[in-house]
């Protein structure tokens, strides 16, 4: 096996992590897995050598899920996280109880603050790194992910929000 084609499995569990992070049914997240992995072989002589490979199939995935979003527009957005997240490690009910109402919460957020979301605090990319991936400004990352923070903040603890003051 080449370096690129091992490279490309040890990548395999995070884009599946992500594509779950999108994607309501396992089938099809893995089916996005699968076409991410098809196309990134297809298209490796695009590919340089010692660029963030990681990166670039998440920009892969990104772009392959936001065509399907396009062909399938009517159908719903929901989220289910990996449950192997848990790993081998015999899960707590407290934490399994509290990892479903995370992925429901999650489910909440709209699409552009949860694609934010699962990349910088499930994947750890960089604000930069997402901002390329997702071919959007640094500044809108930095956004998406402050509003999808806060909800999720409001809706796992309770919290209010922030009091806005009404400028005249």
């Amino acid at each position: 096996m080449n370096s690129f084609d091992q490279q490309l499995n040890e990548q395999i569990p995070a884009l599946r992590r992500y594509a779950r992070s999108l994607l309501h049914h396992a089938a099809q997240a893995d089916d996005l897995v699968q076409d991410c992995l098809t196309r990134a072989l297809e298209r490796r002589h695009l590919w340089q050598p010692g660029s963030d490979l990681r990166a670039w199939l998440f920009t892969l995935m990104h772009n392959l899920f936001v065509n399907q979003l396009r062909k399938n527009s009517r159908q719903p957005l929901a989220v289910t996280l990996i449950d192997e997240m848990i790993g081998t490690q015999a899960a707590e009910p407290e934490q399994v109880a509290r990892n479903h109402q995370l992925q429901r919460q999650m489910a909440r957020l709209p699409f552009s603050q949860r694609e934010v979301l699962a990349l910088v605090a499930l994947e750890g990319f960089s604000y930069q790194q997402v901002a390329v991936i997702m071919d959007i400004p640094i500044g809108t990352v930095m956004s998406r992910l402050n509003r999808a923070r806060e909800s999720m903040r409001q809706w796992l603890y309770h919290e209010p929000g922030p009091a806005l003051r009404r400028v005249k």
